[in-house]
C-alpha cells in the first residue's frame, strides 16, 4: 500500500457471445412465434411450446426488459459514439436489412467502443420443474428472475436442460408487443436457425461483453442474500397498487425521507408507511408471523415502477428482509409464472452500503460462516464437500441443504458453506420460490474467484488493513449528531507509508456517508470521484463489523454505548423515543414523529452499572407498553 496516486483501475470480464439470428417475433398464418436465439458456443439448451396466456407472457417478457435496461444512476446523454456510427453506415450502408445493420453496428462497437457493452444478456436456465430467466440492471440496484412453470406451455416435445444466454434486444421487445389473447403464439429457444430464411442467414452475431468486475460481484452476491431474508411478510396486489399509484403521482422530496417503512406486529397484518409523506397503507394479506415486534425500512422503492405492466396478474406479494437498508425481495406470483425481484437499496455508486452487506454475509470470501478447519482447503471451504455438493446438483438439478447433506454424508454446516462458495462462483442460485439451491453455471467457463473476490484495487487494501495486514486501523471516536447519524473517526497506520491517516465520516440512519474526509493523497486529489481511499473503505467495514457484532450481543449485559429507538403508533401519529446508553449518562429524546422539537432529557450516574440499568429499565417499559424497535 503506498501513497501514490494512480488512477484506479476499473476491473473488467470479458464474455463473447455468438448468436445466428436476432431474437423477435415470427408472424406464422394467424398466429406467431417469438423465437429466443440461444448462444451458439455453449451446450444446447431449447425448447417450443404453444403459450397458454399470450398477454400473461407478453407482460412478463415486457417486465423483463423494463428491468434489464434499468439505471437510476444520473448520467448526462453522450449520443458521439452513435452519431459516429450512423454517419458511417450512411455512407456504406444503405439498403441493408434490419438484421446486417445490427450486425454492421455490434462489429463496429467491438472495434471502437468495446466497453460499450456493460451487461450480460439475461441468463435462461431450463430445469426439469421450470424456465428461469435471470438479469441484473446496469446500476446493480435490481436482480429479477422470472420462473415459468412448463405447465404454462404445451411443449412441443422434451425440452433440452442447461443454462445459457438469450440475445434479447429492442426488436425482441418490439416483437413481443404484437401477442395478443386471440392468435396462438409459440415461445421458442434454440441455437440454431428457425424456419424464416433472412437476408443475414448463415451469418453469426458477435458480442464482446466488458463486463465490469464490481456488476458481476453484485450479480454473484445477490445470490448469497437470498439466503439471509429471515423476515417475511405478505402483502396484497392492491396493496402494492395504492403504493406505485402514490408515488407515481407524487415526487420524492429532496433531503427528506424515501424509504418504506414496515411496521409489523405478531399477530397483526403488516403496515407500510411511505416516507416523507407518512401516508399509512394497511395490508390485507396473512397475518406476520415472526417472534418479535419491529421496524424495517426498505429502501429502492422507485424500482418497483418496472413492474406497472405485470400488476393485473399478480395475485400474490411475499417479501424477504434482511434488515433496514438491506437488499430485499419481493415475489410476485402470477399464477404458474413467478418473478422475484431483488433490490439492493443502492446502486453501484453507494459503495457504503454495499460493503455494509458483505460484512453480512456468511461467505467464505468474506470471512464468516466457514467450515471445519480441519477438511477445509486453502480458501476455507472443504473441496471434498464441494465437489460432492456440485455433483448432486448437476445430477438432480435442485435440492434442499437436508436433502444434499443426507445424500453426501456431509455435514450440513460444511454443506452450507459448500453451496454459498458455488454462488460466489456463479455455478448455483438460491431459489427462495421454492427454498432450494438449484444449478445454474452462470458461464462456460469457470469464473476467476480472486478477481471478484473484492470490488476493486482499494476494496482489497482497506480489507487488507482491518486484517492487520500491512497496517492497522483503530477506531478514536464516536460521536452522535443530533438529526444527521454518528460521525465516527480513526487513526489508519500503514506500513509501507510510514505514516498514520485520520479518517473520518458521517454514518445518516439509512446507512449513506456524509462529509467523509481523509488526510491521504489520494483523497486530497479526488475527493469521492473515482471512489473511495483504502482508508475509507477501511472504517466503514470497521464500523459495520462493530454495528454487527453489538446487534449480535444485544441483550444488556457489558454494554456501555449504544441507542436503540422505539415507535409506536395511534390516532393522532406515532410516537418516536430514542433511547441512547453513553457510559455514565442516558439521554431520552421523544415525541410524535412530525414534531421538529422533541422533548429531550440528559440522566447523569455515579457509574456505568447504574446509567445501564436505568437504560435497560426504560427498554423494558417501552416494550411492555407496545412500542416496537426501529433501531437501524
Amino acid at each position: 500500500m503506498s501513497e501514490e496516486t494512480d488512477q484506479p483501475e476499473a476491473g473488467r470480464t470479458a464474455f463473447d457471445l455468438q448468436y445466428r439470428g436476432q431474437s423477435g417475433f415470427e408472424e406464422a398464418g394467424d398466429g406467431g412465434s417469438v423465437n429466443l436465439f440461444a448462444t451458439a458456443s455453449r451446450a444446447p439448451v431449447g425448447f417450443k411450446g404453444r403459450v397458454k396466456d399470450p398477454l400473461r407472457m407478453r407482460e412478463v417478457l415486457a417486465t423483463l426488459y423494463e428491468i434489464v435496461k434499468s439505471d437510476f444512476r444520473y448520467v448526462p446523454k453522450d449520443r458521439t459514439a452513435y452519431l459516429a456510427w450512423r454517419n458511417n453506415s450512411q455512407r456504406g450502408g444503405v439498403g441493408a436489412s434490419a438484421f446486417q445493420a445490427q450486425k454492421a453496428y455490434f462489429d463496429w462497437l467491438r472495434e471502437n467502443d468495446p466497453h460499450a457493452w456493460l451487461i450480460l444478456d439475461p441468463v435462461v436456465t431450463a430445469h426439469p420443474d421450470k424456465l428461469m430467466f435471470e438479469v441484473f440492471s446496469k446500476d446493480e440496484g435490481t436482480y429479477a428472475r422470472v420462473d415459468v412453470a412448463w405447465d404454462a406451455l404445451e411443449l412441443d416435445g422434451e425440452p433440452r436442460l442447461g443454462t445459457t444466454n438469450v440475445d434479447y434486444s429492442k426488436a425482441l421487445y418490439d416483437g413481443v408487443q404484437q401477442m395478443r389473447s386471440y392468435r396462438e403464439t409459440f415461445l421458442a429457444m434454440s441455437d440454431e436457425e428457425f424456419g424464416v430464411q433472412t437476408s443475414g442467414e448463415g451469418e453469426v452475431i458477435e458480442k464482446h461483453i466488458e463486463v465490469p468486475d464490481s456488476w458481476l460481484h453484485g450479480f454473484l452476491q445477490v445470490q448469497s442474500a437470498a439466503t439471509l431474508g429471515d423476515i417475511e411478510f405478505e402483502l396484497g396486489p392492491m396493496e402494492l397498487y395504492n403504493m406505485l399509484r402514490w408515488l407515481r403521482l407524487h415526487a420524492d422530496e429532496k433531503g427528506k425521507g424515501r424509504s418504506i417503512r414496515a411496521e409489523l406486529t405478531p399477530g397483526e397484518q403488516p403496515r407500510l408507511v411511505l416516507e416523507p409523506w407518512e401516508l399509512v397503507i394497511e395490508c390485507e394479506g396473512d397475518v406476520y408471523r415472526g417472534q418479535t415486534a419491529e421496524v424495517v425500512r426498505i429502501w429502492g422503492r422507485r424500482r418497483l415502477m418496472t413492474l406497472q405492466r405485470l400488476l393485473p396478474y399478480v395475485t400474490r406479494v411475499r417479501v424477504h428482509l434482511m434488515g433496514s437498508g438491506m437488499p430485499g425481495f419481493w415475489i410476485f406470483e402470477c399464477g404458474d409464472i413467478t418473478v422475484t425481484m431483488g433490490l439492493t437499496g443502492f446502486v453501484s455508486s453507494n459503495w457504503s452500503q454495499a460493503v455494509h452487506l458483505d460484512t453480512l454475509l456468511p461467505s467464505p470470501l468474506t470471512g464468516r460462516g466457514g467450515v471445519d478447519s480441519s477438511h477445509s482447503d486453502e480458501d476455507g471451504v472443504g473441496s471434498t464437500a464441494y465437489d460432492e455438493v456440485l455433483g448432486y446438483l448437476k445430477k438432480h438439478w435442485s435440492g434442499t441443504v437436508e436433502a444434499i447433506a443426507a445424500a453426501t454424508k456431509q455435514k450440513p454446516k460444511d454443506v452450507t458453506s459448500a453451496l454459498q462458495r458455488a454462488c460466489h462462483r456463479g455455478t448455483a442460485i438460491y431459489d427462495l420460490t421454492d427454498g432450494v439451491y438449484r444449478y445454474r453455471p452462470l458461464t462456460d467457463r469457470p469464473l476467476d474467484e480472486d478477481k471478484l473476490q473484492f470490488r476493486n484495487r482499494r476494496e482489497r487494501e482497506g480489507h487488507e488493513l482491518l486484517e492487520g495486514n500491512g497496517g492497522s486501523v483503530k477506531l478514536t471516536s464516536e460521536n452522535e449528531i443530533a438529526g444527521r447519524g454518528v460521525e465516527f473517526t480513526a487513526t489508519i497506520d500503514v506500513t509501507a507509508d510510514q505514516r498514520e491517516y485520520e479518517t473520518t465520516f458521517q454514518l445518516t440512519p439509512d446507512g449513506r456517508l456524509y462529509r467523509p474526509d481523509c488526510s491521504c493523497t489520494f483523497f486530497r486529489q479526488h475527493q469521492l470521484k473515482e471512489g473511495p481511499c483504502p482508508h475509507l473503505y477501511a472504517l466503514r467495514m470497521l464500523v459495520a463489523r462493530k454495528r454487527l457484532d453489538e446487534a449480535e450481543n444485544r441483550g444488556g449485559a457489558g454494554i456501555s454505548a449504544e441507542t436503540r429507538t422505539y415507535v409506536r403508533r395511534h390516532d393522532a401519529g406515532e410516537d418516536v423515543y430514542t433511547l441512547t446508553l453513553d457510559h455514565e449518562q442516558v439521554r431520552v429524546q421523544w415525541g410524535l414523529r412530525a414534531d421538529h422539537d422533541r422533548r429531550f432529557q440528559r440522566l447523569m450516574f455515579n457509574g456505568i452499572d447504574d446509567a445501564r440499568a436505568a437504560y435497560l429499565g426504560r427498554i423494558a417499559d417501552l416494550e411492555s407498553k407496545g412500542f416496537m424497535d426501529a433501531t437501524e
